[in-house]
């Protein structure tokens, strides 16, 4: 009897325990703001004529898992944002673009309209936009923010190491192919949005300010996230013509000044919905 109670007594706070646990706390996902928008819907911008495609919102995995490593510490941890619809180019903006706002042409590769501008600064490309967004009165026009770019690249979130699959040399210019230069703009398969070369050719500025520790941060699933912190440089995504395979990885990511130019920067615009 003495035994049976003492056994009683072991089980009994144990037990009590397990029951006092706090539930755990479920991640809450924001809500998509809702479109008439629709996949495979395209615009055309009036002033430079650069086509648009819609992107529908969701949610995915952002930064880098077993099928795009190995993995870099600042592409880690992979972490669940929601992004609404927006517009994205579908190419790069070509030096024939860059001439109509600007009337001038920095590049390097100085072959024809149809090559990516580049040798354009972060801050270049806010003059460009800042002109662009003064001639198409109500329309305005911004960099797609690194979320954004992410979400795009991989076309619309899916599982997917280079944009538009796992072969580069089908989707991308880069070091193995590229006869170290740029290439005229969309000559490679497009993604699953009809999007090109957002694996390779140039590098592509982003919106966001740079840190290696961005995603660390992420504690909650954020709707449509745009780092601005007080770091310096500014997120580059898309490898180019001159970087291995490794840097046209959807998840690849670096980051430069705002007042850096290369022959291997360039940019693509969103349109404000």
């Amino acid at each position: 009897m003495t035994q049976q109670k003492q056994i009683s007594r072991t089980i009994q706070p144990e037990s009590f325990r397990s029951e006092s646990l706090p539930p755990k706390k479920q991640k809450v996902k924001p809500t998509i703001k809702a479109s008439s928008n629709k996949p495979g819907d395209t615009y055309e911008e009036p002033v430079t004529k650069m086509q648009f495609a819609w992107v529908a919102g969701g949610c995915y995995m952002m930064g880098c898992e077993s099928y795009s490593g190995p993995c870099e510490s600042f592409e880690k941890p992979a972490h669940e944002v929601c992004i609404d619809g927006f517009w994205i180019a579908k190419t790069e903006v070509t030096q024939g673009q860059w001439k109509s706002i600007m009337d001038n042409n920095p590049s390097a590769n100085d072959v024809d309209d149809h090559y990516p501008v580049e040798l354009v600064s972060w801050n270049d490309v806010q003059s460009f936009i800042d002109i662009l967004n003064s001639k198409t009165n109500s329309q305005q026009y911004r960099l797609p923010t690194e979320a954004e770019w992410e979400y795009a690249c991989r076309s619309g979130g899916k599982k997917q190491k280079f944009s538009g699959g796992n072969r580069i040399s089908s989707v991308a210019w880069y070091d193995m192919n590229s006869k170290n230069e740029s290439h005229p703009v969309s000559k490679k398969r497009p993604n699953d949005l009809g999007l090109y070369d957002m694996s390779g050719n140039v590098q592509e500025w982003c919106s966001d300010t740079y840190s290696k520790e961005a995603y660390t941060k992420s504690i909650q699933i954020v709707l449509n996230p745009d780092h601005q912190g007080s770091e310096n440089s500014r997120v580059i995504r898309g490898g180019g013509w001159g970087y291995n395979q490794k840097y046209s990885r959807c998840c690849a990511r670096k980051g430069m000044p705002p007042e850096m130019k290369g022959s291997l920067l360039g940019f693509r615009l969103v349109k404000v919905d």
